[in-house]
């Protein structure tokens, strides 16, 4: 027992029988069960309702493809956090509250994109909902302070309070649209959405002001990667607005925590951890803008990272894999930077690696399962 105990603080786990961490480990095994059997049910439902993606000169499947798997993800998501909070209440009032307006958040994102996917709204109306999204997360005290952010100057209140805001703002809105445009090839955004999610709750877990941050990282990381069971290619079912969802959860976790320094540290750590999203939208933007698009965000086109490495490789399941490999590279420098153990990093690269292959290896076996009638 003592061995074991000294293993678990050698990876930075204080009491591996503690409310603490088994509160942590119930989060993720609930959202990844719920998801996992939950999700071919959602399937035929979306099925019979006719939620799903037709073929067209942008999208890879050949057949009509349910677009629901968003809301298994969020179902599963919010499943936990309940489980979670019903073990191990949150003490904090002012947390309870924050985790409450994120989870709200979660909630119009998760809608927006679903209704997007059938009505086509406006980007005008989408960018205004999240907007409204970031000011929910602001007025519940989940704001980004310039002043705490390192190597930047600081600034006095009535400087630092509107920049600040601002910030805020453009931190919730662009990695919401930055992992919902990465949405393009099969099992890519599941992948990245649990990656960052583990990458996020082991920093976090450096921290003792963010244990709220953790269970609601372990729920996400449980979701996305059942949800992945049934997405990597060929896929069963698809996100329809769920990257909303994952993108939104992701920024909002990072603003979370009561210390000011840490806080303002940690945001540098989701931004090169969602790196990749990140380049990806830049580069998407600036190239629009150059062939005198307007609306960067609102014109879809083939010119993103995905796309790119797609056409390279010819293999949906071979892109995913290279970017998930990708995204866990800037995983690692970010932990590295934060100053997590390299033991700590090492061990959870290999956790992360390990669960995404196991998963998608499941997906391709069933896969081979599925066709064995039709080759017989």
């Amino acid at each position: 027992m003592d061995s074991l105990r000294a293993l678990a603080a050698q990876l930075g786990i204080a009491d591996p029988f503690g409310a603490g961490f088994l509160s942590v480990l119930v989060t993720f095994v609930t959202a990844l069960l719920f998801t996992w059997f939950f999700m071919p049910r959602l399937r035929e439902f979306a099925v019979q309702a006719g939620w799903a993606d037709m073929p067209n000169a942008r999208r890879l499947n050949k057949e009509p493809l349910p677009n629901a798997g968003g809301l298994g993800i969020f179902a599963g998501f919010i499943v936990s956090i309940i489980v979670a909070w019903a073990i191990r209440p949150i003490a904090v009032e002012l947390v309870n509250i924050q985790v409450l307006a994120i989870m709200l958040g979660a909630t119009l994102m998760m809608f927006l994109g679903f209704i997007d996917d059938r009505a086509d709204l406006s980007p005008a109306l989408r960018l205004v909902v999240q907007v409204l999204a970031a000011v929910l997360l602001m007025v519940n005290g989940l704001k980004m302070d310039f002043n705490a952010i390192p190597f930047l100057p600081t600034l006095p209140d009535v400087v630092n309070d509107p920049l600040s805001t601002v910030l805020t703002i453009l931190w919730i809105v662009g990695l919401t649209n930055a992992v919902n445009l990465m949405d393009g090839v099969d099992g890519v955004v599941g992948g990245l959405g649990f990656i960052v999610s583990m990458v996020l709750l082991i920093t976090a877990a450096q921290f003792s002001d963010r244990a709220a941050a953790v269970v609601l990282l372990a729920g996400l990381a449980g979701a996305c990667l059942g949800y992945l069971r049934y997405n990597f290619s060929p896929s069963r079912i698809i996100l329809g607005g769920g990257s909303y969802l994952i993108g939104f959860t992701l920024a909002a976790v990072s603003l979370l925590g009561t210390l000011k320094v840490s806080a303002g540290a940690s945001l540098i750590v989701p931004l090169i951890v969602l790196a990749l999203p990140v380049m990806d939208t830049t580069q998407v933007v600036i190239g629009r803008l150059r062939r005198g698009i307007r609306n960067p965000l609102g014109h879809p086109d083939k010119t993103h990272i995905h796309h790119r490495v797609l056409a390279r490789t010819a293999s949906a399941r071979r892109t995913a894999v290279i970017l998930w490999g990708v995204a866990l590279l800037c995983g690692v420098a970010g932990m590295l930077l934060q100053g997590v153990k390299p033991l700590v990093v090492a061990v959870a690269a290999l956790v992360i690696a390990l669960s995404l292959g196991a998963v998608a290896r499941l997906r391709v076996r069933a896969h081979e399962r599925e066709r064995a009638p039709h080759l017989n």
